[in-house]
């Protein structure tokens, strides 16, 4: 419907729309059932924050959340599932850690911030071949063009760029154990999981609160290093071996996890939730193809359907518009410090209705200043 610039109104019966990059949006009926379990957890007359994680009702729910993660993403039989604490950075190291010889080399390709901090860890432990660098055009594509040594012990991949909104839409074809960084779209889309070795994931952006980080590895690629002892808790045969609880793990973080794997699984799994991640990215860029106020950053085979990032011409403009947009209850659209420009996060629980109240902004906004 074509507004006037005078009628403008946004839907004031939904809550603030959350577009933050992370820790973002959750669905509504796990915030209640986690507002539930604070007070009261299952009946047990104590909160979820208060019991114990070895006890019988928590290692129930670790074991749910994990046997989900098998489920959803449809793992075969070599993988273990863990919730482990540190966030995908402190993944950053353990990957090396537990694959890399020190004599050894790692392929890594860098597509943007968090690729290029894994790729530093990764240096402390063996040697590491950039392939692949978007880095001199400042991160707005995807490399499609290089070659990945037969001897590598693996080769490493973002999947998804938070900061620089670009996005692998196909799965590196390899000989070699593919390991991957899926923080910021685990579950948003349907693929063949099974031709990762190794995938982790901070799960404060699809899967949960923040808090914990999933990782899901192959059995078979571990034990093969030998040049050094490796730290008991970063060892990952140690947690499996403890079915993830070999310290005390963040008890709360997986239990969000598992209420939003749930909430996942009832909607239809991935394949249901992908049709309205596709529908809700489809809306968002072509208003920002045609809107004369704003132009998109990526290269368009390679946006990110979890994270748009996009910019004005007259970058003198952002601030009135971010202004308008917090006025309006749209919230965390600014972008990086790094990319600049605004930043619109469309992860697995946002509304498609909140994408509509951000594109009518933009559309009233440009009216506005026409």
């Amino acid at each position: 419907m074509e507004r006037s610039k005078n009628e403008f109104n946004l839907n004031r019966n939904m809550k603030v729309h959350n577009f933050n990059a992370g820790p973002s949006v959750l669905p509504n009926e796990v915030l209640y059932k986690a507002s539930k379990a604070l007070i009261d957890f299952e009946g047990s007359g104590m909160s979820i924050l208060e019991i114990g994680h070895r006890t019988e009702p928590f290692i129930a729910v670790m074991d749910e959340a994990r046997n989900l993660v098998r489920e959803l993403m449809q793992l075969d039989d070599d993988f273990e599932v863990l919730f482990l604490h540190g966030g995908a950075t402190t993944q950053f190291m353990q990957v090396p850690m537990n694959l890399l010889e020190s004599s050894e080399t790692a392929a890594y390709v860098d597509t943007g911030v968090w690729s290029n901090k894994a790729i530093k860890e990764a240096k402390v432990f063996g040697y590491v071949d950039v392939v692949a660098s978007s880095k001199e055009s400042n991160y707005n594509h995807i490399p499609k063009q290089f070659t990945i040594p037969p001897q590598a012990s693996y080769l490493h991949i973002t999947t998804n760029n938070t900061i620089y909104g670009s996005q692998w839409h196909l799965t590196p074809v390899t000989d070699v154990p593919l390991v991957a960084d899926m923080s910021s779209d685990i579950m948003s889309r349907s693929m063949d999981f099974n031709k990762y070795s190794l995938i982790y994931a901070g799960v404060q952006k699809n899967m949960g609160a923040a808090g914990a980080t999933m990782v899901a590895v192959r059995k078979s690629i571990l034990g093969k290093v030998n040049s050094r002892k490796i730290p008991g808790i970063m060892d990952y045969r140690n947690h499996i071996e403890n079915g993830s609880m070999l310290n005390t793990p963040p008890v709360f973080a997986v239990y969000i996890s598992m209420l939003t794997l749930r909430w996942l699984k009832e909607q239809g799994g991935i394949p249901a939730i992908e049709k309205v991640n596709d529908k809700k990215a489809a809306l968002l860029y072509d208003e920002i193809d045609h809107n004369p106020l704003f132009r998109g950053t990526v290269a368009k085979e390679d946006r990110s359907k979890m994270n748009a990032c996009f910019i004005m011409d007259k970058p003198e403009m952002e601030e009135e518009f971010l202004k308008f947009c917090k006025k309006e209850d749209i919230v965390g659209i600014k972008g990086h410090r790094l990319s600049g420009g605004f930043r619109v996060s469309m992860y697995n629980a946002l509304p498609y209705e909140s994408v509509e109240v951000m594109v009518e902004a933009m559309k009233y906004f440009s009216l506005k200043k026409a």
